[in-house]
């Protein structure tokens, strides 16, 4: 099992382009490694991640008419979407942009009960990135971001994303005897 923490708590586990670039050549490995059969993706206890670090971001943005393709969230966010064994995705704490949209990919999500989704693409302006308007309504995950952000009334829709509150104690990432 390869699994993939998210671990700069100091802030909120913003994503930098090295760790996107760390996290896409870990996935293109594993894909290769046949005793890699499954991956588990984790932010560190109280936090999934804030999403992008959004100067460090906006710093290595390609430049017009660069190819995106190699662009470390590119290449991450298609490494995950295309991999072809099992992902999941163990959720504590705030998970932001690209933090739900990651989980879209994912083939099991836990959620924690203080889990706290927001996308808030649209609210800033922004096009969803890597599908995410397309797979939110389709999955579970949907009602479950209806929920954490305050919005009643969302149903269930079965989807590629599983999506459970169940036992996620027991995924507590300081704690590996309980895998």
């Amino acid at each position: 099992m390869l699994t993939i923490r998210f671990t700069r708590p100091e802030k909120k586990n913003a994503l930098t382009l090295s760790m996107y670039r760390t996290m896409a050549d870990a996935l293109e490995a594993a894909r290769d490694d046949d005793s890699v059969r499954a991956v588990v993706i984790e932010g560190e206890p109280g936090v999934f991640t804030a999403g992008n670090d959004i100067a460090d971001f906006l710093e290595g943005a390609p430049a017009p008419g660069v190819a995106i393709n190699d662009w470390p969230p590119f290449r991450f966010m298609e490494a995950l979407s295309a991999f072809d064994k099992p992902v999941v995705a163990a959720v504590t704490g705030v998970a932001v942009g690209i933090g739900v949209t990651m989980l879209l990919h994912c083939d099991l999500v836990y959620i924690a009960d203080d889990a706290r989704l927001a996308s808030p693409f649209v609210a800033l302006g922004l096009v969803p990135e890597f599908a995410s308007s397309l797979l939110l309504p389709q999955g579970e995950l949907h009602a479950e971001l209806m929920r954490t952000v305050g919005m009643a009334g969302a149903g269930s829709v079965n989807g590629r994303v599983g999506c459970s509150r169940d036992r996620l104690d027991l995924l507590d990432p300081r704690d590996r005897s309980a895998r």
